[in-house]
């Protein structure tokens, strides 16, 4: 279950209340996730995306308000962001050069802005999301 970049299907908007803040720079981010011992979670959407919506409301949002750093870069998105190395690009242009074509998707980044455990890509089963998270996110922290 996914959402290809290359879909033309319409769907419902993403519900305003399952918001992930954007990051202005990655590598500032990813400097303070390490700093609290953390892996950078970036997740890459698609508007109207209702796995993304989903992976959102109820698990992403959920752990960045507990302090999780998580973020999210758009598909198809101009909006400039500074990628790992301070360099200036657009979350699009990123995302291509990740070489990403299925949101969601989530990136695990440690130092170096290296990823540190596998890609979560596309929808997973609703009782079997939050367990790969988990398992990612475990990795990630014990690669740091």
């Amino acid at each position: 279950m996914a959402c290809l970049a290359s879909s033309s299907a319409v769907w419902a908007q993403p519900s305003s209340s399952a918001v992930l803040p954007v990051p202005q720079s990655l590598q500032s981010e990813l400097t303070n996730a390490i700093q609290q011992k953390q892996v950078l979670i970036v997740m890459v959407s698609l508007e109207g995306c209702p796995f993304c919506r989903i992976a959102r409301a109820s698990h992403l949002v959920p752990l960045q308000n507990a302090g999780i750093p998580i973020f999210q870069l758009d598909m198809r998105s101009s909006q400039a962001v500074l990628d790992f190395q301070g360099r200036k690009t657009t979350h699009d242009q990123l995302i291509k050069q990740w070489r990403i074509s299925i949101a969601p998707t989530l990136l695990f980044f440690g130092p170096g802005g290296k990823e540190v455990a596998e890609r979560m890509e596309g929808g997973y089963l609703p009782d079997f999301y939050g367990p790969y998270l988990e398992e990612r996110m475990l990795k990630g922290r014990q690669a740091l």
